[in-house]
């Protein structure tokens, strides 16, 4: 072997011992260097958390020790106002604060059963009871007053059916009293019983005027107070007997007559209609002036020749009949009018 190809075989073995240029324990150097900064790090990021906690520490500290200094401040302030209260407020009060102190530690009991977030839920739940409560309460004030109002309208409802019930006694005492269907009587003014007019006139004889203001004005009056009737109505009847007159000025006069403007003399029929609403005015005119009569209605109609004595309809009757040549007089209440 030559000493040339010795230091070749020599240069490789070195080689072999080299990492990136560095020894072996160079290499072992560099790895234990870095090691050394990494913990340097470490120590360092530690020691900040470490100051951190402690300046934590520091303010809870002295948050805690104000907490405290204003509870103790708070106690003084408490038990000098206690002092101040007399025994039965004091006894009040005790209670009260024994309340308080159960309702505190429950409310703890919850949170560490349950935990914060299920207590909050809870108490959120006891406020809606409480609530809930309250507005059971103004229920029951408001059903209290609509019970009072029910018996408030109730006895007054059982005072209406009584009063009522006794108004329903007295009529059936006045219907069995009275007799059924009890009209006012009509009052038939007949030429064969003496009430005469003038022959195809409405004038009216002195005798028949003297006794309209006489007994029959009387008889009239007391029906109408007798029955509470306020309303007269006068009908006029003839035969069947015709007028001899061709023309009629009734729809000219008939107004101005009955309201005394114009003499009955000036109505001129030229038919037995006319003729009997004609006399019925002049008969209604004479009751209408009559002192005997105050605060009446009297109504004058006609029924010409077409109604027999007796409420029958003829059915055609010729000649000269004194019974039919008459004056009704009926009367009744205004309510009635629409019956």
């Amino acid at each position: 072997m030559t000493p040339e190809h010795a230091g070749q075989i020599e240069t490789k073995g070195y080689n072999r011992g080299l990492i990136l240029g560095f020894t072996m324990a160079e290499s072992l150097l560099l790895v234990v260097f870095c090691l050394l900064l990494v913990t340097a790090a470490i120590i360092v990021k530690e020691r900040e958390r470490a100051d951190d906690a402690l300046k934590q520490l520091t303010v809870v500290t002295e948050t805690s020790r104000q907490k405290d200094q204003k509870i103790d401040e708070l106690q003084a302030q408490v038990a000098t106002l206690v002092g101040k209260l007399p025994s039965a407020a004091q006894s009040e009060y005790d209670e009260d604060w024994r309340e308080l102190v159960v309702q505190k530690d429950t409310y703890k009991l919850l949170e560490v059963v349950l935990g914060a977030k299920d207590a909050d839920h809870i108490l959120i739940r006891v406020e809606a009871l409480l609530a809930a409560e309250q507005r059971v309460l103004e229920l029951q004030k408001a059903n209290e007053l609509l019970t009072q109002r029910q018996q408030d309208l109730s006895s007054s409802l059982d005072v209406a059916l009584n009063d009522l019930r006794e108004r329903e006694g007295e009529l059936v005492k006045l219907g069995a009293s009275g007799k059924p269907h009890e009209w006012p009587p009509i009052i038939s003014l007949t030429e064969a019983n003496g009430y005469f007019f003038r022959s195809g006139s409405a004038e009216l004889s002195t005798s028949f005027t003297d006794q309209l203001n006489g007994s029959i004005s009387e008889l009239i009056a007391k029906n109408l107070e007798s029955y509470g009737a306020d309303i007269v109505e006068v009908i006029g009847h003839t035969d069947e007997q015709p007028i001899s007159r061709l023309n009629s000025n009734l729809d000219k006069n008939s107004i101005d007559v009955l309201s005394a403007r114009k003499p009955i003399m000036s109505l001129e029929p030229a038919d037995n209609a006319g003729l009997g609403l004609a006399r019925a005015i002049s008969v209604a005119n004479v009751l209408r002036a009559n002192t005997a009569l105050p605060g009446i209605t009297v109504l004058p109609l006609s029924a010409a020749q077409l109604i027999l004595p007796g409420d029958i309809l003829t059915g055609g009757q010729a000649g000269n009949v004194e019974t039919r040549r008459r004056i009704e007089i009926r009367i009744r209440r205004r309510e009635a009018a629409g019956q």
